[in-house]
């Protein structure tokens, strides 16, 4: 078999070419970008404070323009809310990510490049994890260290992974067999060298993609935990919270939680839109 070397910059771009192409891809771009756009300019954005209560305007229907979508139980602004709940699902996505995919690419990376005793113990401690429902699991931990956001953003990423270790072992049990690592260890390169300069950056394809489609399960994950009460607390405007605030007022008013849930879908679908597109672009299957 031979292989073939690309420069990072050239794989990227083509990547980058091939995604262009998907048109699914394209519309999640643009949503993600509206979103996070959305999310740092939430103050100049949002017409009202998200945490301004007013209970003579509580339940109002949508009243241009000066409740786009109406108000919630206790007169705030429910556009607001929105528009500063992208803010927190969008972090509280983006920091789980970072904690799992930190702490299983690394494990994975020692798991299988070292192998023996070391890769029993962490694939047993991965097999524990992966006995147990992960939203179960994620439940029953912040109930014993306290329900809030930084909590729950811990717990999320401390039990998701197991994911990014298995699939980080894996490609590393393949490449240390490679003679790019054998030349490497007779030149007498250190072994965290040959992992995190030369093993690591070949597996950056596939972490990518698995860390885009894991924004999307923690952003999911952190509205249902935060729904039943054990993520953001009041008055933080985050669109689990907000459902669950609305489940008392579906049949009068219904917006309360259509908009939220709303929210969640598209963001959910805009990242796995663009997670489908980097899978595809990154096989070398489909690149052949």
């Amino acid at each position: 078999m031979e292989f073939r070397q690309y420069k990072s910059s050239s794989l990227w771009l083509d990547v980058w070419r091939q995604v262009r192409r998907n048109r699914f891809a394209v519309v999640g771009m643009i949503v993600l970008a509206f979103l996070i756009l959305m999310a740092v300019f939430a103050p100049q954005i949002a017409p009202h404070d998200p945490n301004k209560m007013d209970l003579a305007k509580g339940i109002q229907p949508p009243d241009p323009p000066e409740h786009l979508l109406g108000t919630d139980e206790f007169g705030r602004d429910l556009l607001s809310r929105l528009i500063y709940g992208s803010r927190v699902s969008l972090t509280v996505g983006l920091i789980v990510v970072g904690i799992a995919g930190s702490i299983g690419v690394t494990l994975g990376a020692i798991s299988g490049y070292y192998g023996g005793l070391l890769d029993q113990i962490i694939m047993r401690l991965v097999d524990m994890i992966l006995a147990f429902p992960f939203l179960i699991l994620a439940i029953a931990v912040v109930a014993i260290v306290g329900p809030s956001l930084t909590n729950m953003m811990i717990v999320l990423g401390g039990v998701s992974w197991i994911g990014y270790a298995r699939l980080v072992r894996g490609m590393m049990l393949s490449l240390r067999e490679q003679e790019f690592v054998s030349a490497a260890h007779v030149i007498g390169v250190r072994d965290w060298k040959i992992i995190f300069r030369h093993m690591l950056p070949n597996c950056l394809g596939v972490v990518v993609v698995q860390a885009t489609f894991g924004v999307a399960v923690s952003i999911l994950a952190a509205s249902a935990l935060s729904f039943l009460g054990m993520g953001a607390q009041p008055p933080t405007a985050e669109w689990g919270a907000m459902l669950s605030n609305a489940k008392k007022y579906m049949r009068h008013h219904p917006v309360l939680a259509v908009a939220p849930g709303m929210a969640i879908m598209i963001t959910v679908l805009a990242i796995n839109f663009v997670g489908d597109a980097l899978r595809d672009a990154l096989d070398p299957r489909l690149r052949l």
